[in-house]
């Protein structure tokens, strides 16, 4: 069997740098962080007190009052961002695909976390009896989000959501990417969002000492491949790609930003949120994808890593880029997006998918920002993009996502060419 190549003809953002994809860019490219104090709830007590929020989006801008108000907010940037990448794509006429060869797979890693915290507190200030919203439950499941997109846009092909932690929207391209190949599929939206930037969000990820507690500097916490590096910082937003048959793109004229050519996925099997100290789940998980895409590690030019600025994380993956790409490791440019964006869990993939996508398309390499002391665990010679972006011939570009669970996701992009 022939498999069919896919392209990504749309792109849509909300993020803690920009609710539209070119601001979400540009300040990507010019190292701007999007850490700050939480504005959400009164985190004095607790030991972060900032997060990568989202900021100056208003759902009802994009959605009727009445409908915004029945979603959490991890499906209200969910479903903007898709509307945004449906307009991108020029999907949003009249007739532009077949409602059944349509469908939608979507990420997130926890879901409506922020509706479940309101409805648990609601009732522990009640009397005891049992009165919960009856959109409660239809609100807080994962897979929620991927349900309204495709009511939205009347698309009636595959539908459901993958739940892998923080490669949970990567892994929702890859099987979109698989649908479209088989030829069970012509177009696919897909992507991921998260909103856990709420009380119960930060107080479990504190208990796990797994954030950043530089309460005192916000915008240099995240510190991805620095020596002083403490934990991540928690964003939230959400990304959403396109993809589409080829042919399917070329008769309609669509415009194409990239070739998806690739996908890798394996598992770490060795704890439950720590990495393999080899990067065994990492290496793996690379060398899947590259066999995936029936690519050289030397077509490969620029890495979007996990680079989540945790003390194991960074030394693990550094040490699977060298593993899988050998000599060829020295010539890569390397850089962490989560230095400026913070950690989306379950949408991290698609914005950073995203960004290696517009570093293919642009030739520009997006920085590693906030880096002040080496950290000699790392091989120092790797290319990290510290500092500043670096232009450069970007042919081919790989994106990695690792999850709690030892979950591992790559994909792989690449310029088109007919």
């Amino acid at each position: 069997m022939k498999l069919r190549r896919v392209v990504v003809t749309g792109l849509g953002a909300i993020t803690p740098l920009g609710n539209t994809v070119s601001d979400y860019w540009n300040n990507l490219i010019n190292g701007v962080s999007g850490a700050a104090p939480i504005t959400r709830f009164d985190a004095s007590k607790f030991k972060t007190q900032f997060a990568c929020e989202v900021k100056g989006f208003n759902p009802e801008d994009f959605l009727d009052r009445k409908e915004a108000r029945k979603l959490d907010p991890f499906s209200q940037y969910g479903l903007v961002s898709a509307i945004q990448a449906v307009k991108d794509a020029g999907l949003d006429g009249e007739n532009a695909f077949d409602p059944d060869r349509a469908g939608v797979i979507w990420g997130s890693g926890i879901g409506g976390l922020q509706t479940f915290q309101d409805e648990c507190f609601n009732f522990e200030k009640g009397d005891g009896t049992p009165r919960f919203n009856p959109f409660f439950i239809p609100k807080m499941i994962a897979d929620i989000c991927s349900g309204h997109i495709s009511i939205r846009f009347g698309m009636r092909g595959p539908n459901f959501t993958t739940v892998s932690a923080c490669a949970s929207s990567t892994n929702s391209m890859i099987d979109s990417a698989i649908y479209i190949k088989l030829g069970k599929a012509d177009v696919m939206v897909t992507g991921g969002s998260e909103a856990a930037v709420c009380e119960a969000g930060v107080g479990g990820f504190n208990a796990m000492h797994a954030l950043s507690t530089r309460n005192d500097s916000p915008s240099t916490a995240s510190r991805p491949f620095d020596l002083d590096r403490d934990g991540f910082v928690l964003g939230e937003g959400a990304g959403c790609l396109i993809l589409e048959e080829l042919e399917h793109a070329l008769k309609r004229g669509a415009k194409i930003y990239a070739e998806v050519v690739g996908g890798g996925m394996t598992a770490d099997a060795n704890h439950i949120t720590a990495p393999h100290p080899e990067g065994l789940g990492a290496r793996n998980v690379m060398r899947a994808a590259l066999l995936d895409a029936e690519m050289n590690a030397d077509e490969i030019d620029y890495v979007n890593v996990h680079g989540t600025s945790t003390p194991l994380g960074d030394v693990a993956e550094s040490k699977a880029i060298i593993s899988v790409f050998g000599e060829s490791a020295y010539k890569l440019n390397i850089s962490s997006t989560k230095s400026m964006t913070g950690h989306l869990l379950g949408a991290a993939g698609a914005i950073e998918a995203m960004a290696a996508i517009l570093a293919v398309k642009h030739d520009i390499i997006p920085p590693t920002i906030n880096h002040f002391t080496d950290d000699l665990a790392l091989d120092n010679k790797l290319n990290f993009t510290f500092g500043t972006a670096q232009k450069r011939i970007v042919r081919a570009a790989l994106s990695n996502t690792f999850g709690f669970g030892g979950h591992n996701a790559s994909v792989i992009v690449k310029k088109y060419t007919a």
